[in-house]
């Protein structure tokens, strides 16, 4: 019987934990402006269109 109380200390511990960490990271995600994230999908996507820009220039140079 004694393993079933330190068994369920143990999941409490673990579930109190696993929701500190969510608190923190939604603490972070809430923390940037609309303007702050509009502007890091902008940096991303343009990231992306000169990747995919420079692998079809690359794939026609091959061809």
């Amino acid at each position: 019987m004694r393993w079933w109380k330190v068994l369920g200390v143990a999941g409490l511990a673990g579930v109190a934990a696993t929701g500190a960490v969510v608190a923190r990271s939604e603490r972070r995600r809430r923390a940037y402006t609309p303007d702050q994230v509009r502007a890091q999908l902008h940096e991303r996507y343009a990231g992306i269109s000169a990747d995919r820009a420079e692998t079809a220039t690359t794939y026609e140079e091959q061809a």
